[in-house]
């Protein structure tokens, strides 16, 4: 991929690197790196280092990678000095309304057509989360979007799915298909054997329901796994 050169910079250049809210207010959100966009949240450093200096050292304990810091619990961020319990949420609290903006976004495209479109769809819930949690896609005839449904939440290493509970929702809704959704917190986007079973299961209801499954979305970090795309349904 070829290198884009940086644009020339504007009438901001004499400013300090420490002044992200003067850049901000003159430029933009988008020529502001990760930590000075961190530092406009955090407000203030310490005694002896501003909250640029304090912002680089928050992301230098998550490896830059902002997924992983939104999946970390508040104390965390709270540990780390400069920061504390109110800053720790405020940084939470605006990288939810990232995730919420995103998920939004591809809500407004209503018509479901292929796997890439039901990951679209679940990877805002599901990409972050330290723990597996299990969601269901509903659709009506035409395979448009009438609501995403949370079924179940459990640990890290799996959750328990109740195919009464994924119909009771369904047939609520009087949906004419579902798209079944879990993550793997792992990062492994292949399905266990328990995935395999739980999808021929749901998949045998759905038939006896005339409530087909469409598909079932496996979404590990920024990858997914459609068991549609691999022949399993």
């Amino acid at each position: 991929m070829p290198h884009y050169r940086s644009a020339p910079e504007t009438s901001t250049s004499h400013m300090s690197p420490d002044m992200p809210r003067e850049r901000m207010l003159a430029s933009g959100t988008s020529v502001l790196s990760d930590a000075e966009l961190m530092a406009v949240l955090l407000r203030s450093g310490t005694a002896g280092e501003p909250a640029l200096q304090v912002s680089r050292r928050l992301l230098d304990l998550f490896r830059n990678d902002l997924a992983e810091l939104a999946r970390a619990d508040w104390r965390r961020l709270a540990s780390v000095d400069g920061i504390g319990p109110v800053k720790a949420l405020s940084v939470l609290a605006a990288l939810e309304l990232g995730r919420r903006c995103r998920l939004q976004e591809v809500r407004q495209k209503q018509k479901i057509t292929s796997s890439a479109d039901a990951a679209a769809l679940l990877e805002p819930l599901l990409r972050d989360l330290g723990h597996e949690e299990f969601w269901i896609i509903l659709l009506n005839r035409a395979n448009c979007l009438m609501d995403l449904r949370p079924i179940s939440k459990g640990g890290i290493s799996g959750t328990v799915v109740d195919p009464k509970l994924v119909f009771h929702e369904a047939i609520q809704f009087k949906a004419s298909a579902v798209i079944l959704g879990h993550n793997h917190p792992s990062g492994t986007v292949r399905p266990s054997d328990s995935d395999k079973q739980l999808t021929q299961k749901l998949k045998d209801v759905g038939k006896a329901l005339e409530m087909p499954v469409l598909d079932h979305i496996i979404i590990a970090g920024s990858r997914f796994y459609s068991f549609a795309d691999e022949g399993l349904l």
